[in-house]
C-alpha cells in the first residue's frame, strides 16, 4: 500500500510516499528512504510517474516481500525550478537551499513513532542528486543511518559539510563512462550544459574516504558478476571492504563502460535517456544490491 503524507519543516510543507507492506512485518521493520534525483520526484523514483520511471521502482516488490517500509520523499525546486537535493556541493548554484537533513530526520523520527520502524535500522539510498544527498545524510543524519547506498553520484569536491568520524557502511554503484557525474572527478554536467552543477570527487577517493572513517583496511573481496547479455558491452566488479555484513562495511561496484543510469535487469532505461546518459548494465538489480547490502547492517 502507498500512502501520500506531508510534515511542516522550517514552514513548508515537505511531501513523501510511504510504501507499508500488506502483511504487517513482525517486530520492527526497517526502513528505506528512497531520493530521487535531479528533475525528478517520489512518485517517478517509485515508478508511479508517467515517463522516466527508475530503476529504483523495485523497492516496493522488495518491501511487500521481505516486509519492511520504504519512504519516498520530493525535494524542493532550485533556482532552476526543478526538484532536487540540497546537497553538500557548494557550488551546485541551482541546488535548492532547504533544510534537507532536518526534513530527513523528521520523516525518520516520525516513521519510528507512528510506523513502529526500527531506530537502528534505518538506510538511505539515492540516484544522482539523491546519491549525494544519500551520502549527506551519512554526514549528517541524527541519528546516523546505519547504512546508505549512493547510484550514480560521489562525494563533493568542495563540501559544505563537515566531515565525519561515524561508521555507516557505503554502497556506491558508479560507471566508468557517466557523462554527467565524472567516475574520475570533476565538474557535474554535460559539456554543452552550463557548468552550475559544482563538482565531485573521483569516486575510487569517496570509497578511501569511507574506508577510513570505518575504520577498514587491507585489501577487498573482489568477484566479477557473471555478465548476463552478451550484446551488452558493460561489465562490474565488485569490490568489498570489510567481512562481516553485520559490520561496517564499504562495497564498491564499478560498472566498466556504465553511464549515469541504474544497472537494472527489470527496468529498461529509454533509448532518448540512454543516448544521453550512457550504456544501461543489466547484469543485476541496483534495489537487490542495496537490499542485500542494507539487510544485516544496525547502527551502533
Amino acid at each position: 500500500m502507498i500512502v501520500e503524507a506531508a510534515l511542516l519543516i522550517g514552514g513548508i510543507q515537505r511531501h513523501y510516499l510511504l510504501v507499508r507492506p500488506s502483511i504487517p512485518p513482525e517486530g520492527r521493520p526497517a526502513l528505506v528512504i528512497v531520493l530521487h534525483g535531479h528533475m525528478g520526484g517520489a512518485a517517478q523514483a517509485l515508478g508511479l510517474g508517467r515517463v522516466g520511471r527508475s530503476a529504483l521502482a523495485l523497492w516496493p516488490k522488495l518491501a511487500e516481500s521481505d516486509g519492511f517500509l520504504v519512504a519516498a520523499p520530493d525535494g524542493l525546486k532550485g533556482r532552476d525550478r526543478q526538484r532536487g537535493w540540497n546537497d553538500c556541493r557548494s557550488d551546485a548554484i541551482n541546488n535548492p537551499v532547504s533544510d534537507d537533513v532536518a526534513f530527513l530526520d523528521a520523516l525518520a523520527a516520525r516513521l519510528i513513532k507512528e510506523e513502529n520502524a526500527d531506530p537502528r535500522r534505518i538506510y538511505v539510498t539515492g540516484m544522482s542528486n539523491g546519491a549525494l544527498m544519500a551520502l549527506r545524510a551519512a554526514l549528517e543524519m541524527s541519528p546516523a543511518p546505519a547504512a546508505v547506498a549512493a547510484i550514480s553520484g560521489g562525494m563533493a569536491a568542495k563540501s559544505a559539510c563537515g566531515a565525519s568520524g561515524r561508521p555507516v557502511s557505503v554502497l556506491l554503484v558508479n560507471g566508468t563512462a557517466d557523462p554527467l557525474v565524472p567516475y574520475g572527478g570533476g565538474g557535474v554536467g554535460y559539456g554543452f550544459w552550463p557548468q552550475d552543477r559544482g563538482t565531485v570527487l573521483p569516486v575510487d577517493d569517496a570509497a578511501v574516504y569511507w574506508r577510513r572513517v570505518d575504520g577498514l583496511s587491507g585489501e577487498p573481496h573482489v568477484d566479477k558478476l557473471p555478465h548476463a547479455d552478451p550484446d551488452d558491452p558493460t561489465s562490474v566488479t565488485r569490490s568489498v571492504w570489510g567481512d562481516d555484513p553485520a559490520k561496517p562495511q564499504v562495497e564498491l561496484v564499478r560498472v566498466e563502460g556504465g553511464g549515469h543510469v541504474e544497472p537494472s535487469r527489470a527496468v529498461r532505461a529509454g533509448p532518448v535517456y540512454r543516448l544521453i546518459a550512457g550504456r544501461q548494465n543489466r547484469d543485476f538489480e541496483t534495489a537487490e544490491e542495496a537490499w542485500a547490502f542494507f539487510k544485516d547492517k544496525r547502527a551502533p
